[in-house]
């Protein structure tokens, strides 16, 4: 028995909510690529939603995948802040200057409205054109920035922080900015729900910056009021986090998060025991060293062991675990798709066909 066909919309949703879809999602995290396909100047399409939407609709065109993950990099809210971000011709923007000089200028800090602060209001002119020109079918993610220790990091400059962190008497000032920097991640992810975003995420710093001691401590609280407040907006919420996050597992699915993105130097046999029931998981492909750099065969061998592992009684998203590269050839996502079209049906009691 095969389940009976969804919409795109429909089949992330059942993963969300810890159903079995009629088939494997895909999701991609492609601005970069997507940049490069349409073959703008990328500091131009960073900083215009109708850039932003175009490059966007261009890639779900070629490849029809179920997720439109759409940002414009790492620095929307820092910009929005007041740091100096530089907007390079082929690579994703980076934080130039940090507005933070010292944690005695925190209680300075505002939050700015989203609809009339840039680059924030083009970014969420791009959620509302990709809704309206998906008509519904499509799950559209309007990506939240950076975490609150992420955003602090941009704010403030992550050896200034790392080294006002670990000391006692200044902790009180961090907590402060964290304070900020998570209502900061709240208020940017409602205002991605009521511009038609299906679901919005934030890049929480795992272990390949800190402790789980200090994950608990600095980056949790603020991860979790995010996916609280999304939940309160009716918006899913993604919590994204790089490197061999194995380990951190416990602590990522207590944020509270409907998806937790991941990529494969997570250990994908540990990640689907540990998740299963409990957090969907969205990647795990390698966006580098395979999506980029494989060939046919080896993105095929790839996608299918990913899948086998992951996908099996739902919870699974299957797409590059961060951002893929520009370079990336269109025919490596082409065959990710033909894995999820083939490979990727459900039975109706929750297993994959035999690869």
């Amino acid at each position: 028995m095969i389940i009976e066909k969804m919409t795109s919309l429909e089949r992330t949703m059942a993963v969300l909510d810890h159903q079995v879809p009629d088939r494997v999602p895909v999701a991609l995290h492609n601005f970069l690529m997507a940049a490069r396909m349409v073959g703008a100047d990328f500091g131009d399409v960073m900083r215009s939603g109708e850039m932003l939407a175009e490059a966007q609709l261009a890639a779900w065109r070629e490849f029809s995948h179920d997720v439109i993950m759409h940002e414009n990099g790492v620095c929307a809210e820092a910009e929005a802040l007041g740091c100096e971000i530089l907007y390079p011709h082929n690579s994703a923007p980076h934080v130039k200057e940090t507005i933070l000089k010292s944690l005695d200028d925190v209680p300075k800090l505002k939050i700015p409205d989203p609809q009339k602060t840039f680059p924030l209001n083009e970014l969420l002119k791009a959620t509302r054109i990709l809704v309206r020109e998906t008509k519904g079918q499509v799950f559209v993610m309007g990506r939240a920035d950076q975490g609150p220790v992420a955003l602090a990091l941009a704010l403030f400059g992550p050896e200034n922080f790392l080294l006002a962190a670990g000391d006692d008497t200044l902790r009180p000032r961090i907590l402060e900015l964290l304070d900020f920097t998570s209502r900061m991640n709240v208020v940017y992810g409602e205002a991605q729900r009521r511009a038609g975003a299906h679901g919005s995420s934030i890049g929480a710093v795992g272990s390949s910056l800190i402790s789980s001691q200090m994950y608990d401590e600095l980056e949790l609280p603020g991860d979790r009021r995010f996916c609280d407040a999304m939940r309160a907006a009716g918006c899913r919420s993604f919590v994204h986090s790089c490197g061999n996050e194995t380990r951190m597992l416990s602590h990522l699915i207590s944020t509270g998060a409907d998806c937790l993105e991941l990529d494969p130097l997570t250990d994908p046999e540990v990640c689907k025991k540990s998740t299963q029931g409990k957090v969907s998981v969205l990647g795990m492909l390698d966006p580098d060293g395979v999506l980029r750099r494989g060939d046919v065969e080896e993105v095929r061998r790839h996608t299918l062991e990913i899948m086998r592992i992951m996908a099996p009684h739902g919870g699974f998203l299957m797409g590059p675990g961060c951002s893929l590269p520009p370079e990336t050839p269109e025919q490596s996502i082409h065959t990710v798709m033909e894995c999820a079209r083939e490979g990727g049906i459900y039975r109706a009691d929750g297993t994959l066909p035999r690869q």
